[in-house]
């Protein structure tokens, strides 16, 4: 069989594993605190007895985008949006720590202080747990300060601080749950340099039109490669039948 075929069904592959990631992009355009991820393609010399004549296509993941998306007010009081660099601390399903932009607060029936994708923030000391009150503020550095229920509405006193950090973007690496995690199973220490902004969520870093030329350009690719396939199967189609009439 024509080497080639296998050279054009590795791009083919590959090809799609591309189009999974830019999906998966355009999908969450309207996700708080998305970070796109990013894909590339580079030749891989097939290496084995003899020489290496067939290079063959690989697709893989060299970083994520960290860069921040924009900033869209909500006047929502359980809404926050980092300002700058820094991250909110969060517990996986797992029970490890994680990072995400994601403010998008809320408060479960049990006081858990959840964001929308039900992950529980962190405080200084574990999980953040809120009585019941009329009335909650998020400071700057991720004071949290209320209001109990049946109080008089000066008495704000503060109960827990959000942990925000700021590790170097090189020791980030985001993994299959879509959260940011330290390298080597780490946790990051709180820094009081990363500041929030109330009332205020930030958005998806993808650009959707970049996102839809990509699929097309993907699409067009990977029906180029299938063309490449078809050429090699009516290639060894011809070539039996001179076998045949010779």
């Amino acid at each position: 069989m024509d080497k080639s075929l296998y050279i054009a069904m590795s791009g083919a592959k590959q090809t799609l594993l591309a189009q999974t990631a830019n999906a998966n992009n355009l999908a969450n355009t309207q996700t708080s605190g998305f970070k796109a991820d990013l894909e590339q393609f580079r030749s891989m010399p097939v290496f084995g007895a003899g020489y290496p004549t067939r290079v063959y296509a690989m697709t893989e993941r060299p970083a994520t985008d960290l860069s921040a998306g924009s900033l869209q007010t909500t006047g929502r009081e359980l809404d926050v949006a980092i300002e700058g660099d820094g991250w909110l601390a969060v517990r996986t399903a797992d029970g490890q720590e994680a990072y995400t932009r994601a403010g998008d607060l809320r408060i479960t029936p049990e006081g858990l202080l959840q964001n929308g994708a039900g992950l529980q923030i962190l405080g200084q000391n574990g999980p953040i747990s809120l009585p019941p009150a009329q009335k909650l503020e998020i400071g700057k550095d991720g004071t949290i300060s209320i209001i109990p229920m049946g109080t008089n509405a000066t008495n704000m006193a503060a109960l827990d601080r959000i942990k925000l950090v700021k590790p170097a973007p090189g020791d980030l690496e985001k993994l299959n749950d879509g959260l940011m995690h330290l390298k080597g199973g780490k946790t990051a220490e709180p820094s009081a340099d990363v500041t929030l902004v109330q009332g205020a969520l930030e958005g998806s870093n993808v650009n959707a039109i970049s996102a839809m030329v990509e699929m097309i350009e993907l699409s067009k690719n990977f029906e180029l490669q299938t063309k490449v396939m078809k050429a090699a199967d009516d290639n060894a189609s011809i070539g039996a039948k001179l076998m045949q009439m010779a």
